[in-house]
């Protein structure tokens, strides 16, 4: 991607911090999402969800990408081995959705530990079709959204003087392509 969001830069600064929990708080609440869990993805997902849970006086849990390989072989930790989640609701927390694929896997892991997992909640998002089309693939579709968007990010960028009009024309170039992009401006495809 021609462009990076590192949201880990965040955790440096505690009214960042603060700002993005109380963020996704305001989006748990005009949406009437209702959890009874905040559930973080490992590892960028991790901190916001643990304090966007703090926020709600929740419980906390977080979800691996893959089991752990050792010990209880946990996928989702803060849950014994022996227990689930017992229809809980639970929202996901993720820091970036791209192409959707590891969000829409954690939201698979909260189901299969039987949570109930409708919405995906992140700090930013490209706003791919790819990440549409995973949320809408899920059984059922998950509902997501983010605090922040790529189009926002560039009229902000923009805005500020932090990108110049060719730079600004260049991720709007990347926008419509993602995936054809690279090759179109002489990077060789990722095998």
């Amino acid at each position: 991607m021609p462009i990076y969001n590192d949201n880990r830069m965040f955790l440096f600064h505690p009214e960042m911090r603060k700002e993005i929990a109380k963020g996704l708080a305001r989006i748990v609440q005009d949406r009437e999402i209702s959890p009874d869990v905040v559930a973080g993805t490992a590892t960028a997902g991790i901190p916001h969800g643990a304090l966007l849970a703090d926020l709600l006086s929740l419980p906390y849990i977080y979800i691996r990408d893959k089991p752990k390989a050792h010990g209880l072989k946990n996928r989702i930790e803060g849950l014994d081995a022996d227990s689930d989640l017992g229809g809980k609701t639970v929202v996901v927390i993720e820091d970036l959705i791209s192409t959707g694929g590891s969000s829409a896997r954690a939201v698979e892991a909260v189901r299969e530990a039987a949570g109930v997992s409708n919405w995906c909640l992140s700090i930013f998002s490209y706003g791919l079709e790819k990440a549409a089309e995973q949320f809408a693939a899920l059984e059922p579709p998950c509902d997501f959204t983010s605090l922040l968007t790529f189009p926002t990010l560039l009229e902000v960028a923009s805005a500020g003087g932090f990108l110049s009009n060719d730079q600004i024309a260049l991720l709007a170039d990347w926008r419509e392509d993602p995936f054809g992009w690279g090759e179109k401006h002489g990077f060789p495809k990722a095998e």
